[in-house]
């Protein structure tokens, strides 16, 4: 077995959760490694059993409620029957003073329904939290942005990109998967709670329009409805600036809930507007993207990505003096020592062979695995400190001079390394390396080193990273005056 295979099994081992003494431990969340989200599988298979037996007792109530229905219907078929059979007499007086009681307030019901709660609070700590369908949810809006991704395709399972009237496949799936309206509403509502208007208007919208297609069938899984999708998709129009589309959402909100004065109130208020705007000239809205203040470089890093069709923890930056997960990057990392497995002690000496770097503690970290989540990426950063207070120089091996990372796994769909100023992306390929200097030979950084992680549209992706520090380099790198070195 060759080191690419042996680190892979390693790999296995760690999404099981086998124990690392090397990991550190944080809170587990789902939405930020795709190997969380295949745990997640686990519960919701026990979720299905315990529902199955559920179904199995309340199908076994049902026939007999419909054996009573019909032991009773078929008394009522000659209703011109006069009951003088006293047989008959006692039967009815008996039903309706002890059967009737006992069929309505039957004990069998309840005990169904108190299995079936009982064997979903038993997995219930197992399950995401709502941290993670936010995640989720923000992971979508990020794939639909970076690959310009059409809402209403995504809904419908189709990755298209739609730039005019071009519309490209990034990818085609082998099953096709839709969402329902409810889904739809929950990804818009992320964005709503976020005052994130851009998003949550075109995911309201397709949730209104599934929520009519299908209005007036109940689904119990379902926490919204279509009043609920208009009711958001009103005012975020309204804080959007579009009064008379949140007008007439408002209109037909009263049309399926006429006694809600609230929404009454409204439709008065956005009247009086439109009056009154026309008297000024009116002025179309054009509601702008939000502005990410660290992304600097946001369109050309995302027209490079789209120039290519346990014991894992949340990957933690450098934020000043301390470690902290961020948004823009969603993965999780485990730090791997070179005890954990032999392996790891002959992909150090190949690493070492093909850099001609020393690599060994403390002049390289240990190897840094990564497994990105939904939509996993990494937006623009350098590996190397650029501030003297970065946690890094708490090694005392000076700063980061250069990068190594390993493709541990292909993807079926996006997820490329891009660097933004050199102007070139390097796709996914399973087993492939890359090799950088994030230092010139003076100690100054490399502005051309600026490189992000493209968001994974489809497949899990996972990396390895050895970082080498500018200690034990000097006689393997010498350093140079040279500005251009």
């Amino acid at each position: 077995m060759g080191p690419g295979a042996r680190l892979a099994a390693l790999l296995a081992l760690l999404a099981l959760g086998a124990e690392d003494p090397a990991a550190a431990t944080a809170r587990e969340d789902t939405f930020s490694a795709l190997t969380s989200v295949a745990r997640a599988l686990a519960p919701e298979r026990r979720l299905l059993g315990t529902l199955r037996r559920y179904l199995r007792g309340e199908e076994a109530r049902l026939r007999d409620l419909t054996r009573f229905y019909d032991k009773v219907l078929s008394l009522h078929e000659d209703a011109t029957v006069p009951v003088v059979n006293p047989l008959l007499a006692f039967a009815l007086i008996k039903r309706l003073q002890s059967d009737w009681r006992n069929v309505v307030h039957s004990l069998e019901a309840a005990e169904n329904i108190r299995a079936l709660k009982d064997g979903y609070e038993k997995v219930e700590q197992d399950l995401p939290a709502f941290e993670d369908l936010e995640g989720a949810a923000r992971a979508l809006m990020r794939l639909q942005d970076v690959y310009m991704l059409n809402v209403k395709g995504l809904a419908q399972g189709v990755f298209q990109r739609v730039t005019g009237s071009s519309i490209t496949d990034l990818y085609s799936p082998r099953q096709l998967f839709t969402l329902t309206a409810d889904d739809c509403f929950h990804v818009g509502k992320v964005a709503y709670d976020m005052g994130d208007y851009y998003h949550a208007i075109p995911w309201l919208e397709e949730a209104v329009s599934l929520f009519r297609t299908s209005y007036g069938q109940w689904k119990t899984e379902d926490e919204a409805s279509l009043d609920d999708a208009l009711d958001y998709l009103a005012f975020a129009c309204f804080q959007a600036g579009n009064v008379s589309c949140a007008l007439n959402l408002s209109r037909e909100f009263l049309l399926y809930n006429p006694g809600n004065k609230r929404m009454a109130r409204n439709v008065l208020k956005y009247e009086r507007l439109l009056a009154e705007s026309t008297h000024q000239e009116a002025t179309e809205v054009v509601i702008q993207r939000p502005n990410v203040p660290h992304l600097q470089t946001r369109d050309t890093y995302e027209e490079l990505c789209q120039t290519l069709g346990s014991q894992l923890q949340r990957s933690v930056v450098a934020s000043g003096e301390k470690q902290l997960p961020v948004e823009y990057r969603i993965s999780k990392s485990a730090w791997l020592k070179d005890t954990v497995d032999p392996m790891l002690v002959t992909l150090d000496r190949r690493i070492a062979a093909l850099t001609g770097l020393d690599i060994q503690p403390p002049y390289a970290e240990y190897l840094q695995v990564v497994n990105y989540g939904i939509g996993g990426h990494y937006e623009p950063h350098f590996d190397h400190a650029t501030s003297p207070s970065s946690p890094l120089y708490r090694m005392k091996s000076g700063n980061r001079v250069a990068t190594f990372m390993i493709y541990l796994s292909a993807v079926e769909a996006g997820g490329a390394t891009a660097f933004i100023y050199a102007n070139f992306s390097v796709p996914v390929v399973k087993n492939a390396a890359l090799f950088w200097w994030n230092l010139h030979r003076s100690g100054e950084g490399d502005g051309d080193t600026l490189h992000a992680g493209c968001p994974v549209l489809v497949g899990d992706k996972w990396v390895a990273n050895k970082w080498i520090h500018e200690y034990g380099q000097e006689f393997r790198r010498p350093c140079s005056t040279n500005p251009e070195d």
